[in-house]
């Protein structure tokens, strides 16, 4: 069965051992019980998004990397292909629906 807790555990496990930092410095850092933090990692617990955000600045990571090393993950597992650009219809269909900004 495919836990989606598992794969962002194991990316933040990666990018705090890439920093070079450890459990106990990221812990403290965001204000989180060092054993949660553990959990968390092992995929054992889920963090909610204001535990994830703690956890991206402790690393000093944009949480949109985290969620983008996830997703990335998660479609690797399932063997689905997601481009890397914008497909040219959905950004023909945002710019039209977006009023520009007058100064």
């Amino acid at each position: 069965m495919l836990l989606v807790r598992r794969e962002i555990g194991d990316v933040l496990r990666e990018l705090r051992l890439q920093k070079g930092h450890t459990l106990r410095q990221v812990a403290g850092r965001a204000s989180v019980a060092l054993g949660y933090l553990s959990e968390i990692e092992r995929g054992q617990k889920e963090a909610s998004s204001e535990i994830l955000y703690s956890i991206a600045e402790a690393l000093d990571v944009p949480i949109s990397q985290i969620m983008r090393d996830v997703s990335d993950r998660l479609a690797a597992i399932e063997n689905v292909s997601i481009p890397d650009t914008v497909p040219a219809e959905f950004l023909i269909s945002y710019t039209s629906q977006v009023q520009p900004v007058s100064n």
